[in-house]
């Protein structure tokens, strides 16, 4: 910044100088005494300024541009991964249901065959239930069906006529029963 007030400072003197210095009577067209090297030394100066003037606010706009166009792309990075960090945390959770997945299948597998061998076990002992309840009902029927013939033979087949008891019997009977 100050090499440029300097700079600035020599042309506004210098200029002038060269400006007004005079010809000594000789009126011969070289590159040096036309007006060519003035208009070039007018042209730098007008560039000199401008650069000066307009230069900061240029540098200033561009390196604003340019740090803009970096935090936009850390903003993308920066999004980029967090949708990957999501999308792994997404992939662990998949793999995490899947293997849950397969522990509830294996887990209604093994408690079907529990409530099966437990309905089995059941069964089987409701069935020998049954099969005793059906025995002992044929045993009552058949029971009941011999007191009934027995009824029948010696309520209408058989007569005190029919039996004849002596004495010796009779005595044989009651010492059995006794004894």
């Amino acid at each position: 910044m100050r090499i440029k007030n300097i700079a600035l400072i020599i042309a506004t003197v210098l200029v002038p100088s060269l400006v007004l210095a005079g010809h000594g009577g000789e009126h011969h067209t070289t590159m040096f005494n036309s007006d060519f090297f003035y208009r070039v030394l007018n042209f730098s100066i007008f560039a000199g300024l401008i650069y000066y003037l307009v230069a900061n606010p240029i540098k200033a706009f561009f390196i604003e541009r340019s740090e803009g166009i970096a935090n936009q792309l850390e903003e993308i990075e920066s999004k980029l991964q967090a949708s990957k960090n999501e999308r792994l945390a997404a992939e662990e959770n998949l793999a995490k249901a899947q293997e849950k997945a397969k522990e509830v299948v294996a887990d209604a597998l093994n408690e079907a065959k529990i409530l099966a061998t437990n309905i089995a076990e059941k069964n089987a002992a409701l069935l020998s239930q049954l099969e005793r309840q059906a025995l002992e009902k044929q045993e009552l029927e058949t029971k009941k069906a011999v007191r009934n013939t027995i009824d029948d033979v010696l309520n209408n087949g058989i007569t005190n006529d029919d039996i004849t008891i002596d004495e010796s019997k009779v005595i044989s009977l009651i010492s059995n029963k006794v004894a």
